[in-house]
């Protein structure tokens, strides 16, 4: 069981680690990004390197190594939203027209190579730093109301807040986090999926339980009674009861780079840029946007 946890953790990290700037096990593999901008030279090929993902009043935002890309409802040809080509790392819509995010400066940017938290109030216009400025990097950030989860990528913690990100605790992690999923009902409740597996826990981090060491890859968790997994080959699962057993319900056809629920809608992003959407519990999936 254990062997093939490992394998899909394996599979799981190389996807992640792809989609990461920065890292240093990658970096002869992926450009800075202060190279980004002159080693990009394919019309959408930013989106190759896609970190994130978030619906906001309809419009897809897609969170990459070189900036933010949009694509309303009703258009699947996704753009360039401004001019900055900031990696845009641990993205999350957290309220109408309110982003948070993490990563790295734009080149043009006099800032620290690791931005900490950092919000937008403004759809998103413009970000300002909340926290952390040159102390953390997080690679996987979740909120649920004032509650805020973070895994920070250059110390491998987790980072809890309960102000919305102005004031942290630390928590120690049970393995290294490729995903996090806040429960619906109850904040202080979260399962991560890490190298060692699906783990729980009931109290904000301060303690772990394993519920299935056979899985790993990115959750989604739209309703108390359904939480979503789809691993590094693609395959979308659920389960009803907290991690226990899990069903197979579809595919999104490769490895997936992000993945999120939306109300009754799941997303997932894959390597070559597209994001497809679900709109039936993981079952069947259409392209929402392209490069």
């Amino acid at each position: 069981m254990r062997q093939l946890a490992a394998h899909a953790a394996a599979g799981l990290a190389a996807v992640t680690l792809a989609a990461c700037g920065g890292e240093p096990s990658v970096t002869d593999q992926q450009p800075s990004s202060q190279e980004a901008s002159s080693s990009v030279t394919e019309p959408g090929a930013e989106l190759g390197h896609i970190h994130g993902l978030g619906v906001n009043a309809g419009t897809l935002y897609i969170a990459t190594h070189y900036g933010l890309w949009t694509a309303p409802e009703g258009q699947t040809r996704a753009e360039r939203f401004g001019e900055s080509t900031q990696d845009v790392m641990g993205f999350s819509v957290v309220g109408r027209d309110r982003f948070i995010g993490s990563g790295h400066p734009d080149p043009s940017q006099e800032l620290p190579p690791h931005l900490g938290l950092i919000e937008s109030s403004d759809g998103p216009e413009s970000w300002k730093s909340r926290s952390l400025l040159g102390r953390a990097d997080f690679h996987v950030l979740e909120s649920a109301g004032r509650r805020v989860y973070g895994f920070d990528g250059t110390q491998g913690r987790l980072m809890v807040s309960s102000d919305a990100g102005s004031s942290w605790e630390r928590r120690t992690p049970p393995a290294g986090v490729f995903s996090l999923a806040i429960s619906p009902d109850d904040p202080d409740r979260v399962v991560v999926s890490t190298e060692a597996g699906v783990l729980e826990s009931v109290d904000s981090g301060e303690s772990w339980r394993p519920v299935n060491d056979r899985l790993a890859g990115l959750l989604a968790w739209p309703s108390p009674n359904r939480l979503y997994l789809v691993d590094g080959e693609g395959q979308v699962q659920a389960t009803e009861d907290g991690g226990k057993q899990w069903e197979p319900v579809g595919s999104i056809g490769g490895a997936p780079a992000a993945f999120i629920a939306d109300g009754s809608d799941l997303y997932a992003a894959l390597g070559d840029g597209s994001v497809k959407r679900s709109s039936d519990g993981g079952r069947s999936w259409t392209v929402r946007a392209t490069p």
